[in-house]
């Protein structure tokens, strides 16, 4: 993964440099002097590019990678959530991909912790890239919002959730559950009795597998909305 975006953000900088010089060149093609003035500056330009990629960012990726490794193994082999989510921060703040995951592990570790402020803010600076992932940390996120009564939030995040989650009979269906006991809890229940119709219209196979009771939950939504 870290190869393969090194290789489009080093192709995206090279044609966007292109897209530029050709402009450029196309201005001053007359003065031979300029242009030869603007070749040494391009020149160095291109030795600091790759003395950047592979002096720099190559060996910045290896050693985030071995530190979010390290953080992982602390993880499973002790169960040290507040170590573990501690090494997880020190490899957020170094960005590249391995930094990326890393913020959604330390906000699952602070989570747990009930640090539910801290979560959000690693949560927020996650950048969603998974189908299953993506959709998860969402509703994480809104757990966080229910956690520090921001239900607004909470139903903003957990809508997220749903239409990223792209309709997973697995997945949709506990982020719709999720977004209904926020509505009840906000009195809107015709809101919550919508939900949970749409999960039994569109999602039978979840109400086989899970001990939740989505018709009884529906019959008592729909009777307190007065339908």
């Amino acid at each position: 993964m870290s190869k393969k975006t090194t290789g489009e953000e080093t192709r995206t900088s090279i044609d966007n440099l292109n897209d530029s010089l050709t402009g450029l060149g196309a201005k001053v093609q007359k003065n031979m002097k300029v242009l030869s003035i603007i070749g040494i500056v391009i020149a160095a330009i291109v030795v600091g590019v790759i003395v950047y990629i592979f002096l720099v960012k190559k060996p910045a990726v290896k050693k985030q990678d071995n530190a979010i490794g390290q953080a992982d193994r602390e993880m499973l082999m002790t169960g040290n959530d507040s170590i573990s989510t501690a090494m997880y921060l020190k490899v957020a703040d170094g960005g590249q991909d391995a930094g990326n995951r890393a913020k959604l592990m330390a906000a699952i570790g602070l989570y747990k912790q009930g640090k539910y402020d801290e979560a959000i803010g690693c949560l927020k600076g996650y950048s969603v890239k998974d189908a299953i992932i993506g959709p998860a940390s969402l509703s994480l996120l809104g757990d966080c919002y229910v956690n520090t009564d921001k239900l607004d939030d909470a139903i903003k995040a957990y809508k997220k959730a749903i239409s990223e989650s792209d309709s997973n009979p697995y997945y949709t269906p506990v982020f719709m559950v999720k977004l209904a006991h926020i509505y009840h809890e906000q009195k809107k229940y015709g809101e919550e009795a919508d939900i949970y119709q749409e999960i039994m219209t569109k999602y039978p196979q979840f109400l086989n597998n899970t001990y939740l009771n989505i018709e009884k939950d529906y019959e008592r939504a729909k009777q307190l909305a007065g339908k």
